[in-house]
Parts: structure tokens; C-alpha cells; sequence
């Protein structure tokens, strides 16, 4: 017996996408995209560009599908897609930076407890420098370790670790900010 990832229902999804079917296809792309968008968006801050980005994203699936080889979720290989073109098109606009840090902003401030609900999580996030969202983003929500970080960004290990330091500093701060705004 083949040992897949694949759901026999998607397996059929598949098949009938590489067949040309265009309900099967529009299914796939309904199926995935809101969770694509917001992968995407995560990483842009910019809905405009997050939308063009899911269709280039999508584009690619529908023209890579044929590749697609069960060793790994359809989701997962859907989003590496979408990651790896979001990350692309950011490395071509020159969209962030990535900082190298000395290290003597990673003091850690006392703790309080924040109590934020998730939009205003999320509006924080999109509120931090462009490299610093990115390289968080990819290692939290995205589950990237920072040696691939490293190796998508073409940086190094060590800027992929400070950068998310830093990211995790300024996120602190600025829901701290938050909280006592509405304290």
C-alpha cells in the first residue's frame, strides 16, 4: 500500500485539477486561499500586495501541480509555494531589511500580563520593521527553523536569530503600549 499525506479527496481534487477541470480547480483554490492570504499578508502588511501575491502564488500551484509528490500535505506544499513567492517578490522590491544586531537589546524587560485580543496582536505585528516581521513571522507562524530562514533570506544564522530577538522586543513593546493605552 502507498503511504501518503494526501486524503483520498484530495488525491481526486488533484487529479481532476491536472485533468483541466476548472470546478476542481476553482474548489482547490477556495479550499486554501483565505489561509494563504493570511500567511501572505503576515508577511507584506500590504492587502494590495497580498492579494496580487496569493493569484502569482496560486498560479504557480496550478502550473507546478503535475510536481506535487504526496510527501508532504497539500497545504504545507501549497503554502511553501506562497511563502517562497512572497519572499521573492519582497527580496525583489527591496521590501525589507534584515539588521545585524550586537546583542545588547535582547535585556529582557519584567513581564506583565497583556490582554490583547487578536487583531490588535496582529496590528502590532504588521507595526515592526519589515525584516524583523519577516524573519518572525516565518519562524512562528510559519514553523521555518532559523537555519532555513537563513537560507531563504540569504542571511545568516545568527541575523536570522537577532532579527527575531529584536522582532520579539519591539512586538513586547509595543503590546505593552497597547495595554497601557487601554488600561
Amino acid at each position: 500500500m502507498k503511504n501518503t499525506l494526501i486524503n483520498i479527496n484530495e488525491n481526486a481534487l488533484v487529479q481532476n485539477c491536472l485533468n483541466g477541470n476548472r470546478d476542481s480547480q476553482k474548489d482547490l483554490y477556495n479550499k486554501y486561499a483565505s489561509a494563504m492570504y493570511h500567511s501572505i499578508l503576515r508577511m507584506t502588511s500590504d492587502r494590495e500586495q497580498a492579494k496580487d501575491l496569493l493569484q502569482d502564488s496560486f498560479i504557480k500551484v496550478f502550473k507546478q501541480l503535475k510536481n506535487f509528490r504526496n510527501q508532504s500535505t497539500l497545504g504545507a506544499w501549497i503554502k511553501k509555494i506562497c511563502i517562497n513567492t512572497t519572499i521573492s517578490q519582497l527580496k525583489h522590491d527591496k521590501k525589507f531589511q534584515i539588521v545585524e544586531l550586537d546583542g545588547k537589546e535582547f535585556i529582557e524587560e519584567e513581564h506583565r500580563e497583556l490582554i490583547l485580543d487578536v487583531k490588535k496582536i496582529h496590528r502590532c505585528i504588521q507595526s515592526l520593521p519589515k525584516g524583523c516581521r519577516l524573519v518572525l513571522n516565518l519562524y512562528l507562524f510559519e514553523g521555518y527553523r532559523h537555519d532555513e530562514i537563513a537560507e531563504i533570506l540569504n542571511i545568516s544564522l545568527s541575523t536570522s536569530k537577532s532579527q527575531y530577538q529584536r522582532g520579539k522586543i519591539l512586538l513586547r513593546k509595543e503590546l505593552k503600549a497597547k495595554a497601557y493605552e487601554n488600561g
